[in-house]
């Protein structure tokens, strides 16, 4: 771990930092990781292993299987097959089994907090977040599944006469594709709704990321889940993403904009349903009425958790031009002084990129930035004496729209600051993209900030908090505007979606068409003066 000592105004020597080793791998075991795949479907065509590399080193972690779309339909054919007893469990026993997970997530966490690092290369305290996120996430829906799912009664079409009700059957098989970026959040709080919803699963993970979805899995099935039922595929998503499109009833998708399109006109073509959460450029609007130092806390959380590798995560910052100046300079100075490691303990603010190619991305982004007249008022730089991956964090001034980074996703630690003169102009100017996934607003006056939400284009906005605050509020739903993806997670509609809606009536009486011996005319009429009659009854309406 180093600290950055570099701060606006001057720049210091840094401290010579310590390298960190997947030789080390704390609580985990190669041997461990090699037990992890016997839980994938293998087909027995499977090409060479492919290799996940750490980005904490660039050394080899460990090899996992190449599936093959014959994987894939092993998969599906297994999870379909225990999918049909699953649906018949009883609620009480799926509720059990999520508090089981909630549980034993909790006690084994330092041996998926070890994993998480190894694979993605972020700090400690961000891989917390997943563990936290899986835990809440369990104990929500065993607590809530009966609320959104049990049948409910509806009002008949005839008062007295019909008795409706309205069930939510499961779809079968949802199919799961997520990213490296949170590999156990995305892994499996999704997939722990389709399950109480009585579906089974099949996920694809990331191939940088599937040891902590295939550990994920493990504790499940130690939780009591049916071997079966959750089927985990791994090799290249260009091989697999189609052939499990192609093969489960609803898809649910992680990832950038531009494969989301793909999935949704492959699900589209089948006409099955599905989910996207795709990309975005989050704004931070800071009133004149803010408390600074609480928002530079929040943008520094906001900017840089997971070195930015989250889709939340704060890239642009709008901010009062009173307290622009004063903003800005507490934001760089903090900024410079973060801690970048991914030493396996708490230490580190911040850690590392995921792959060469995502730096040479963040680095290209600032580059031009700079090229065409963007200020850095910190970081700016790679950090090969830290680790293969790691970018300082960076604040950006004097952003431009003909500048990269001013509308594309970065996806990593830097973000741009500039003022505006009116709220008016800040609303405008935070709006001003084809994404919509969360906001941010900064305010000393909460309703006020609440005001202002109902004018942002964002699927969430928090008010003087980054993004924990709805993200972590499970019972609302999460998702995004514009090209930010399609569906929700969390609440209801998180669990709502991996189902099919059924309507059962039961008619008694009089058949809602003209009796015997009524002709159609009169039949008209007196329909038409009991619908005039309805309108007046409350409770009937």
């Amino acid at each position: 771990m180093v600290t950055m000592t570099k701060d606006p105004v001057t720049e210091v020597i840094a401290p010579e930092p310590t390298r960190v080793s997947v030789e080390r791998m704390g609580s985990l075991t190669r041997e461990k990781l090699r037990q992890l795949t016997g839980l994938v479907p293998l087909a027995g065509d499977e090409g060479p292993p492919l290799v996940v590399i750490s980005p904490i080193d660039g050394a080899t972690l460990a090899e996992f299987p190449n599936g093959t779309p014959a994987t894939v339909t092993k998969a599906v054919k297994r999870a379909r097959r225990a999918q049909v007893e699953w649906a018949e469990t009883d609620l009480a026993e799926r509720q059990a089994l999520l508090m089981r997970y909630h549980d034993l997530m909790l006690i084994h966490r330092q041996e998926i907090l070890d994993l998480i690092q190894l694979e993605t290369g972020k700090a400690r305290k961000s891989a917390f977040e997943e563990v936290a996120d899986v835990a809440m996430v369990s104990r929500y829906y065993a607590v809530n599944t009966e609320r959104h799912l049990g049948p409910r009664r509806r009002k008949g079409a005839l008062p007295g006469l019909t008795s409706t009700w309205e069930h939510h059957r499961p779809r079968g098989v949802v199919g799961f594709i997520s990213p490296w970026n949170y590999p156990l959040s995305m892994a499996i709080t999704d997939a722990l709704p389709a399950l109480m919803a009585g579906n089974g699963v099949v996920l694809k993970p990331d191939q940088q990321t599937p040891f902590t979805a295939l550990w994920a899995l493990q504790l499940l099935h130690k939780a009591g889940l049916p071997y079966d039922l959750f089927q985990i595929v791994t090799g290249k998503g260009s091989e697999l993403g189609t052939p499990l499109i192609d093969q489960v009833d609803f898809i649910a998708f992680t990832g950038s904009t531009r494969t989301g399109r793909i999935v949704a006109r492959q699900a589209a073509e089948r006409l099955i349903g599905c989910s996207l959460e795709l990309g975005g450029k989050n704004p931070m609007i800071v009133l004149a009425d803010a408390n600074l130092d609480n928002a530079v806390d929040g943008a520094i959380r906001g900017c840089f958790a997971n070195a930015g590798q989250l889709c939340i995560s704060i890239e642009r910052i709008y901010v009062d031009k009173s307290v622009f100046d004063r903003f800005a300079q507490r934001l760089a100075t903090r900024a410079a002084r973060m801690t970048l490691g991914a030493e396996l303990d708490f230490e580190a603010d911040m850690g590392s990129l995921v792959s060469q190619a995502h730096l040479e991305k963040v680095q290209a982004h600032v580059t031009d930035a700079v090229a065409k007249g963007a200020k850095i008022l910190a970081g700016g730089r790679p950090r090969p004496d830290i680790g293969p991956y790691f970018f300082e964090p960076t604040v950006l001034e004097g952003v431009t729209d003909e500048m990269e980074v001013f509308g594309e996703e970065t996806f990593g630690p830097v973000v741009a600051v500039s003022a505006f003169s009116t709220v008016e102009e800040a609303i405008q100017r935070a709006n001003d993209s084809r994404y919509g996934l969360n906001a941010s607003i900064w305010t000393g006056d909460p309703e006020k900030g609440r005001e202002l939400a109902a004018r942002i284009q964002c699927g969430t906005v928090n008010i003087n908090e980054a993004y924990a605050a709805t993200w972590a509020s499970i019972d609302a739903p999460m998702g995004g505007f514009k090209e930010s993806g399609i569906g929700r997670r969390h609440g209801a509609e998180g669990i709502v979606k991996y189902t099919e809606a059924q309507t059962v009536s039961v008619q008694r009486g009089m058949p809602i068409a003209s009796p015997a011996g009524v002709g159609e005319e009169d039949f008209s009429e007196l329909m038409s003066g009991a619908l005039r009659l309805l309108r007046w009854i409350p409770g009937l309406r």
